[in-house]
C-alpha cells in the first residue's frame, strides 16, 4: 500500500514538473519571439552586406576598434576611405552622390551642416533622446538645422590659454588680472599675452561673454535677421578689446611670428585657435581662458566634427546604427587615444584619461562655455565685414559702436 501511494505521488510530481518545464520552455520561446518581433518592428530595412564610411585624412586609425566591434555585433562589413575633409569630401559627395557612388556615412565640420542639408546631401539622424543626452548640449545644437538633428558629434575644439610656466607661474583668474600681468611683462620685445582679436573668431569669446551674439535663436532656429554683433553688450566687448590694443601689450604678426616669439621665451601666453603642438613643449601649460570683468566666462567659438548619414544611402537605419556606435563613449575614447581629438561627451569631465592630460582637461572645461559657430548659410556673409570691423577697432582709429553698426549693415545687404 505504501509503495502504491509512493508511486502515485511520484507520478503526479513528474507530471507537474513536466508541465512546469513545458510552460517555462513555451514562455522562453514566446519571449524570444517577442524580442525578435520588437527588433523587426524597429526597421523593415534589410541588413546590408557592407556599409561605407568616409573619414578625414589621417584619422581612420581611430575608427578600427569601433568598426571591428560593430562588424562582430551586427554581421555587417564596414569599409572606410580617408578623404580630405574641408573641400574634397564635399566636392566628391556632390559629384558622386547622384550617380550612386556615395558612401553611407561621412564626416563634416558642423559649419557646413546648413549648406549640405539645403543641397540634399545628408539626412536627418533619428536617434533616441537618451543618445542625444550623452553629448554636451551645445554640440548637439551645432548638428541641428531647422529644428532637426543631422549628425552626431565625434570631436570638438575651442580656444584655450597656452602659457610659458617660467614667465607666468600661475594662470590669472580674470582677464583684468591677465591685463595687469601683460603690462608688467611688457619690456622691449617681451610680451605677456596675444590673441587675434582683430578677427571675429577670437574676438567673439569676449563679445559673447559680454552678451553679444551672431544670430538670435527663434523657435529653435537661428534668425539671420536678428544680429547681435552691434548690441550694447557686443560694443562693450569691442571697447574692452580696443583697450588692450591701445595699451600696446600684444605683439603684431602672423601665426608663425607669434609661435616664434613663444618658442624664444618672449611671449608669456596666447589664446590658441584649437590644437597646437606648442602645448607639448617643456615648461608649457594649458588652461581654460580667464573670466571676463563681468564675472562671465569667455564664450569662445566651438567647432564640431560630426558623423552624418548621407541622403544617398540605401540603408539609413543601419547607417544611423553605425553612427551611434562610433560615438559611444568607449569607442569615442579609443579614438581620442589615437587622434587626440576630444569627444564632446558629458562624461569626459569625469574621465581619467582626460583629467590626466592638462591640454585635454583645459579643453573639456572651456567647451562647457563655448558656443558653436552658426551653421546656417548666412554665416558665410558675416566673416568678411566683421574682420574689417575688428581690424579697425584694433587699430584704435575707430569708434566701436559706429564700426560695428556699419559691419552689420553690410552683412544684411549680402543676404
Amino acid at each position: 500500500m505504501k509503495k502504491l501511494i509512493f508511486h502515485l505521488f511520484m507520478s503526479m510530481f513528474l507530471i507537474v514538473i513536466g508541465s512546469a518545464c513545458e510552460s517555462s520552455s513555451e514562455l522562453e520561446s514566446k519571449i524570444v519571439k517577442e524580442n525578435k518581433k520588437i527588433e523587426k518592428e524597429d526597421t523593415n530595412e534589410a541588413k546590408p552586406e557592407k556599409l561605407i564610411v568616409w573619414e578625414e585624412k589621417g584619422k581612420a586609425n581611430g575608427l578600427k576598434p569601433a568598426i571591428e566591434a560593430f562588424e562582430k555585433k551586427y554581421g555587417i562589413k564596414v569599409e572606410y576611405e580617408e578623404i580630405e575633409m574641408a573641400n574634397e569630401m564635399y566636392d566628391q559627395l556632390r559629384r558622386n552622390g547622384p550617380i550612386g557612388k556615395a558612401p553611407d556615412v561621412v564626416t563634416f565640420s558642423h559649419e557646413k551642416v546648413g549648406q549640405i542639408v539645403k543641397e540634399g546631401l545628408i539626412q536627418e539622424v533619428k536617434v533616441n533622446e537618451d543618445v542625444l543626452n550623452t553629448f554636451i548640449e551645445s554640440s548637439i545644437r551645432a548638428e541641428m538645422y531647422q529644428g532637426k538633428v543631422f549628425g552626431l558629434p565625434k570631436s570638438a575644439v575651442t580656444s584655450v590659454l597656452i602659457y610659458n610656466k617660467k614667465l607666468m607661474a600661475n594662470v590669472p583668474e580674470t582677464m583684468d588680472d591677465l591685463y595687469k600681468k601683460a603690462k608688467e611683462l611688457r619690456k622691449g620685445k617681451v610680451y605677456g599675452f596675444y590673441a587675434e582679436w582683430s578677427d571675429l573668431y577670437d574676438a567673439y569669446g569676449i563679445m559673447a561673454g559680454m552678451g553679444g551674439y551672431v544670430f538670435k535663436e527663434k523657435d529653435g532656429n537661428l534668425d539671420p535677421t536678428n544680429i547681435g554683433l552691434n548690441n550694447k553688450s557686443a560694443v562693450k566687448g569691442a571697447k574692452y578689446i580696443q583697450k588692450w590694443y591701445k595699451a600696446d601689450v600684444m605683439p603684431k604678426g602672423d601665426e608663425a611670428a607669434i609661435e616664434k616669439l613663444f618658442i624664444e621665451g618672449k611671449l608669456a601666453s596666447f589664446m590658441s585657435k584649437g590644437s597646437t603642438t606648442l602645448s607639448d613643449r617643456k615648461n608649457t601649460g594649458v588652461a581654460p581662458l580667464p573670466v571676463l570683468p563681468n564675472g562671465q566666462p569667455m564664450k569662445t567659438f566651438m567647432d564640431i566634427k560630426g558623423w552624418h548619414v548621407t541622403a544617398f544611402t540605401k540603408y539609413p537605419y543601419w547607417s544611423t546604427k553605425l553612427v551611434e556606435f562610433l560615438t559611444k563613449e568607449k569607442y569615442a575614447m579609443l579614438r581620442y587615444d589615437k587622434t587626440v581629438e576630444i569627444p564632446p561627451l558629458k562624461s569626459i569631465m569625469n574621465n581619467e584619461a582626460i583629467n590626466e592630460n592638462e591640454r585635454a582637461q583645459a579643453l573639456s572645461i572651456q567647451l562647457q562655455y563655448a558656443e558653436p559657430v552658426p551653421n546656417i548659410p548666412e554665416m558665410n556673409e558675416v566673416w568678411k565685414p566683421m574682420k574689417s570691423a575688428m581690424k579697425e577697432i584694433a587699430s584704435g582709429k575707430s569708434k566701436p559702436k559706429r564700426t560695428l553698426d556699419e559691419a552689420v549693415k553690410r552683412i544684411k545687404k549680402e543676404y
